[in-house]
């Protein structure tokens, strides 16, 4: 028996279920390639400290000539490669095993590489969501849980806000034209909470029985 068999037919990729009657996606997507390396793991700082390291360690050497600062700072430079080709590679599969869902009752973040987790947030139970917009159109979409629901920030990460580790915030990571996601969730978000009471369905975290591999690709509503 695979593990497919125990996702009912018609459930999308990085869905817990099939939708319900009525309910309709806005938007489905995942971090960019070059967002995850970028902002997630940092590829900028990581090549700077390479290569300021590699420079530091030559002009130490510089006395030597030429050749003896090239044989000293090299080594450096090759680790230097190897961490950024480890890191483009964890990106990729950050990437490729994203599925962010936003429907207009709530927000599902499947995330996780080795051991992937399905959070499913009601629009009810979101207090608020932020956008911050980078250089090439891409964005982080932190959503504020009320204080009672509290997701651990290992589980989260690095789908969580920076530096938030008492009260995790899910966070759609650099997701591409973030303007236009934040432009759908924010009137949804809005019609949700407007009028119901905040004590509706929980925030729950669904242990999926298939990773889905698969390349993402965003859609619009249907």
């Amino acid at each position: 028996m695979s593990d497919s068999d125990f996702l009912p037919e018609g459930t999308l990729r990085g869905m817990p279920g099939p939708l319900p009657e009525g309910e309709r996606i806005l938007w489905r997507g995942a971090p960019t390639r070059a967002g995850a390396l970028r902002h997630i793991f940092h590829a900028r700082l990581v090549t700077l400290w390479f290569v300021a390291t590699a420079g530091l360690l030559a002009a130490l050497a510089a006395s030597g000539g030429p050749a003896r600062a090239a044989a000293v700072a090299g080594p450096t430079l090759l680790v230097g490669l190897g961490a950024l080709g480890l890191l483009t590679v964890f990106a990729w599969l950050v990437h490729r095993t994203t599925v962010y869902t936003i429907t207009d009752r709530r927000v599902v973040m499947h995330v996780g590489i080795a051991l992937p987790i399905t959070l499913n947030l009601p629009l009810t139970r979101i207090e608020s969501a932020d956008l911050r917009l980078f250089p090439d159109g891409s964005g982080d979409i932190p959503l504020r849980l009320p204080p009672g629901e509290r997701i651990a920030y290992l589980h989260l990460w690095p789908h969580a806000r920076p530096w938030r580790v008492s009260r995790p915030e899910p966070m759609l990571r650099s997701v591409p034209e973030a303007r236009s996601v934040a432009a759908l969730l924010a009137p949804a978000l809005a019609a949700r909470t407007t009028g119901q009471s905040r004590v509706a369905a929980p925030v729950a975290a669904v242990q999926p029985a298939q990773a889905m591999p698969g390349r993402l690709a965003a859609s619009g509503a249907r």
